[in-house]
């Protein structure tokens, strides 16, 4: 794995007066976010949170209201001070930064997208769009190209001269991508963007999302309360809960191989068919009479269970899964089902 775009490792975020001493209670033993509020009149806002986040990822935060999510994102750019910890971007301490050189490393290296996107309501599409190019002194020509680059990006060529108020909420919400998008940041910082949408232009727009952050391979941090958006968009998710975290790991790896109770109630009703790789629930062959299987379906260990079903549903014999050419598993019809129940 190469080097790390963003690297959190212990980080705190303790709110309060006493937030030294919470810190250390904390880590010398079991304190709660009652206990801390009851004993320091502190709150903990996130607690010794570590990961790392590779180059071209979307690395999703979840977790209910309260559980720390988008705290936990404003340490990377340094809008909160974490009590404890580092923070690292691009290799650099964001903590030992001065304001110049955080100035510098928002401007250029983080765009940010938030629910509501605070558009310039007086302000065209172009100019929103343009805006932190404005505020880099970049030429206004040369603005006006990037914003217009970047508006077809989003698919909304020909509304670069609207106002705000003249586009729907989904229109709205992808000029707060452009304009995050139009100064070339490396790093996305995306705070639960597609909330407020329809369901159907939020289903839209992710895919829009997934498609353009793999084909600008931009690193994003994507904070989210809804798990089948963080399946639906993440490579790999982190599950919060009274500001830790609880889990990281790939949506099937989450769904397949939940950490404690409080995941395991997350993934319940989540569909495994998308999900669930043949890898995961095969039969190694070992020493099975392999001639048995010499008509049998075949399918790699990336095929995941939607398309097993269909390959399974006219077939007697069960589906050889290969690697690399070679033939290694088995999956049966009941060990579909199986699959498809997951840990019953």
């Amino acid at each position: 794995m190469s080097e790390p775009v963003v690297e959190l490792s212990n980080v705190w975020k303790v709110f309060g007066e006493r937030a030294g001493e919470t810190v250390e209670a904390a880590q010398s033993g079991t304190l709660t976010k009652a206990e801390a509020l009851d004993r320091y009149a502190t709150v903990i806002g996130v607690r010794d949170a570590s990961f790392s986040v590779a180059r071209g990822e979307i690395f999703c935060i979840m977790g209910l209201s309260g559980s720390g999510k988008s705290t936990l994102v404003r340490h990377v750019n340094r809008l909160i001070e974490p009590t404890a910890g580092t923070i690292k971007v691009l290799g650099e301490d964001v903590s030992a930064m001065g304001t110049k050189e955080l100035r510098e490393m928002r401007s250029r290296h983080i765009g940010m997208v938030f629910q509501h996107m605070a558009l310039m309501p007086h302000r065209s599409v172009r100019e929103n769009v343009a805006y932190p190019l404005e505020i880099r002194g970049v030429p206004k020509s040369q603005r006006w190209a990037v914003s217009d680059h970047t508006l077809g990006l989003v698919d909304l060529q020909g509304y670069e001269d609207r106002l705000p108020r003249e586009l729907s909420g989904g229109m709205q919400q992808r000029v707060g991508i452009a304009r995050a998008l139009a100064s070339d940041p490396e790093i996305l910082l995306m705070d639960e963007p597609f909330s407020a949408l329809d369901p159907l232009i939020r289903l839209q727009l992710q895919d829009q999302f997934s498609e353009l952050v793999s084909e600008l391979k931009k690193t994003t941090l994507f904070i989210t309360h809804d798990l089948d958006e963080a399946i639906r968009i993440g490579h790999r998710i982190a599950i919060m809960k009274d500001g830790g975290i609880v889990q990281v790991g790939t949506p099937e790896e989450i769904v397949t191989q939940p950490a404690d109770d409080y995941v395991r109630e997350f993934v319940q009703g989540i569909s495994r068919l998308k999900l669930v790789r043949a890898h995961t629930i095969m039969q190694p062959l070992n020493g099975a009479d392999r001639s048995v299987f010499a008509d049998a379906r075949r399918a790699t260990g990336d095929t995941d269970l939607d398309t097993l079903i269909d390959m399974s549903v006219d077939a007697d014999t069960p589906v050889v899964i290969t690697e690399g050419g070679e033939d290694v598993g088995y999956i049966s019809k009941a060990m579909l089902l199986r699959g498809i129940q997951g840990g019953k």
